[in-house]
């Protein structure tokens, strides 16, 4: 008795050694005669993904038992048994008990959703140690739920729209909703003329299972003048290392829409464009109203005599043209 519940502990902490992401759970069955029959499982796996469940059958009854068989089987062939699945026990006496781990792996191309492992349990109880009656059965069924491979899920909090020669922030937040990950990287390629205030490229040491990591960065725009508005690409990509040892990269890309800039532009951190003239966020609102009106004026009216010479200069070259 001894050896087996031995047997079975060196089973289960195998179990824990190679299976570390697998959250196991324990359901118990009793049988005729008082046989208690014990499976762990796991809740979840991955598809593509081997994974162990453990069975422990221990005679509590004062009489014997014989012909024990245990049968592990899925109907719609999505969990695939990697060794022999069956258990068969000549017999267990009084207070005896037997453990074994049966592994099985997840179809490739096996549907995401709820699976079931249908076990078939039989034996024959020994009446009085000496007579043997008839065999009885029970069926019991465990669910599996079968998830797509990890994959990390990349926001990004950003302006719609930027200008230039202005700071904007630039927003990432990972989420890993299947597994934890390990090795993480995080790069963001900007266009070009357009660069990151501080580090561009972040690693973390860990991403947990639905624990998000948000990272927050300053963009700078280039200072020269737009004619027309045009998109501009920017690129996270995520690289990282899974729960088996496998590097992975995730990518997403986003637009954002680069514009000229107008007469007054309120930047993100609270300053104020007018004309050429920039008000940084830290000057004072008294500061802000004390500019002459005399002055906000004459930037308009040299705002809009600087475009008229560009129209006349332009009739008079005909073959001048922007690009």
């Amino acid at each position: 008795m001894k050896f087996h519940i031995g047997v079975y502990i060196l089973f289960s902490l195998l179990c824990v050694i190679f299976f570390p992401s697998i959250e196991a759970e324990t359901i118990k069955h009793t049988m005729e005669g008082s046989v208690d029959v014990q499976i762990t499982h796991p809740e979840s796996v991955v598809i593509g993904r081997t994974f162990p469940v453990s069975i422990l059958i221990e005679n509590n009854g004062w009489e014997d038992k014989q012909d024990i068989s245990l049968i592990i089987t899925n109907p719609d062939g999505s969990i695939i048994p990697t060794n022999k699945n069956e258990i068969t026990i000549e017999r267990l006496s009084t207070e005896g008990s037997y453990g074994r781990t049966i592994d099985f792996r997840i179809s490739s191309d096996a549907s995401v959703g709820t699976h079931f492992l249908n076990i078939l349990y039989s034996q024959v109880l020994v009446k009085n140690n000496v007579e043997p009656q008839s065999s009885t059965t029970n069926n019991i069924a465990i669910p599996i739920i079968i998830k797509n491979q990890p994959k990390v899920t990349i926001h990004t909090i950003t302006p719609e729209t930027i200008f230039p020669n202005a700071e904007f922030p630039f927003e990432v937040e990972l989420i890993s909703q299947d597994i934890d990950l390990t090795k993480v990287s995080v790069q963001i390629v900007p266009p070009e003329n357009i660069v990151f205030q501080g580090e561009a490229t972040h690693s973390f040491s860990s991403l947990q299972q639905n624990v998000p990591i948000s990272i927050i960065s300053q963009i700078k725009t280039p200072q020269q003048e737009l004619g027309t508005e045009h998109k501009v690409p920017f690129e996270v990509i995520v690289s990282y290392t899974d729960d088996i040892g496998n590097e992975k990269i995730d990518s997403k890309t986003i637009q954002l829409v680069l514009r000229p800039r107008t007469f007054m532009e309120i930047t993100t951190d609270g300053g104020v464009w007018i004309g050429d003239f920039f008000i940084a966020p830290y000057v004072s609102i008294g500061t802000i109203i004390a500019i002459p009106a005399g002055t906000l004026f004459s930037l308009a009216i040299k705002r809009s005599l600087e475009k008229k010479k560009k129209r006349k200069s332009s009739k008079k070259n005909p073959l001048l043209s922007s690009s």
